[in-house]
């Protein structure tokens, strides 16, 4: 026999390891040496959140990009998010792990929701900014620009099931009766 059906209990320990990943993600965005931002062919530019670097091989010459008001707006928007995500975090783990305090899911849900119009603000002013100060060549975004985009989307779904998961108070606690959405036999 087969069944198939949501075990919400587990949904306790998931959503705060989800919040942890969005922080981990944030982190290494915020943190790349390596670039945001890279020339396409001949490799000799390339820029971070925090400074742009040209040249080649062991010889570059970088200047901080912090000069540049719309660059400190971002480094400003994304490190405010990643404290309100720890925020978020440390609630999520009170809310759900220490003891089921279902009314501070909604708490984490708005705190999220911030972080994602942070982070979003962000990941938008800087292509736009960057483009706009570099007119020469193309260029292609890097993987951690792409994880300060995976933060930004995983925000958005934690903080959907932080809104959501108050409905289902029974389940959480294991009263509830388990709803099998499939069962053979």
């Amino acid at each position: 026999m087969f069944r198939c059906g949501i075990a919400y209990p587990r949904c306790r320990w998931i959503l705060p390891v989800l919040v942890l990943f969005a922080i981990i993600f944030d982190i290494i965005a915020i943190a790349a040496s390596s670039g945001w931002v890279e020339d396409e062919g001949a490799k000799s530019h390339y820029a971070s959140m925090w400074e742009q670097c040209r040249g080649r091989n062991d010889n570059w010459e970088c200047k901080s990009l912090m000069e540049n008001s719309w660059a400190q707006a971002v480094a400003a928007l994304m490190i405010i998010g990643l404290i309100i995500l720890i925020i978020a975090f440390i609630i999520s783990c009170i809310g759900l792990c220490c003891t089921l305090n279902l009314p501070l899911m909604y708490v984490v849900a708005t705190l999220m929701i911030i972080v994602v119009i942070l982070q979003v603000i962000a990941l938008i002013i800087y292509p736009i900014k960057f483009n706009e100060l570099i007119f020469e060549g193309h260029y292609y975004y890097t993987w951690a620009y792409g994880f300060g985009w995976g933060a930004t989307i995983l925000s958005i779904g934690c903080a959907i099931l932080f809104c959501c998961l108050p409905n289902y108070e029974d389940e959480l606690t294991g009263i509830g009766k388990t709803k099998y959405l499939y069962s053979s036999g």
